[in-house]
């Protein structure tokens, strides 16, 4: 079992709502000894905040104006690659989670995360363990389905989900109509879709993809 640190842990959190910058705040003053000492309501505004401030552990939404929260993480660990920063988020999906612990997050967690589970997850990030919860981990072990789409699938599949058509799909993608039919046959079967409505919703579910 792992000892307690009752030491105060100093924290930044970055969230574009008002609202919810302080009900994260507030749940973790209830529920131990945290120091809230940066608020950011933006990327850019984590990244300087950090600068600042040197939290030592910082909580970070992905979906933030300005600059987003996995460009937020990766400029944080570039400036100081021993940060500890937890992605807190609306939006679960194993490609949001495979790119946030790429970009350099100790974990991954939902916003209705109970407050003595958040609490006790920010300690041990602090602590220097590396925390994913079973229900993330199940989700990236139940998703997976062998290579996920290339770059250039994501982009067919982009301009369907706003209704685009496969000709004016190689016209602004500047490739012809067999590429992109080929492109979308891919993408159904890596996504196991039925259908192209069927893989637009299963890339977004899966976090390739923000609708």
């Amino acid at each position: 079992m792992r000892a307690i640190d009752l030491s105060m842990v100093r924290v930044m959190i970055a969230d574009d709502h008002p609202m919810m910058r302080e009900g994260i705040a507030n749940t973790l003053v209830a529920h131990g000894a945290f120091d809230i000492v940066a608020r950011a309501s933006d990327g850019r505004d984590a990244v300087a905040l950090y600068d600042s401030t040197r939290p030592d552990v910082a909580l970070i939404d992905l979906q933030m104006p300005d600059m987003d929260g996995l460009e937020a993480i990766r400029e944080i660990r570039s400036r100081h690659p021993d940060a500890r920063l937890i992605v807190l988020s609306t939006y679960s999906g194993d490609a949001r989670i495979a790119a946030a612990l790429k970009a350099g997050a100790r974990t991954y967690m939902m916003k209705h995360v109970h407050g003595a589970e958040l609490a006790a997850t920010v300690r041990e990030v602090h602590e220097g363990w590396h925390v994913l919860p079973p229900t993330m981990r199940q989700e990236i072990a139940a998703q997976y389905t062998g290579s996920p789409p290339s770059c250039r699938e994501l982009d067919v599949l982009r301009l369907a989900s706003v209704g685009k058509s496969n000709r004016e799909i190689a016209a602004l993608l500047s490739i012809s109509e067999a590429t992109v039919k080929a492109h979308m046959s891919t993408l159904l079967m890596k996504l196991g879709a039925a259908d192209r409505a069927h893989a637009v919703a299963l890339a977004s579910k899966r976090g390739f993809i923000d609708l």
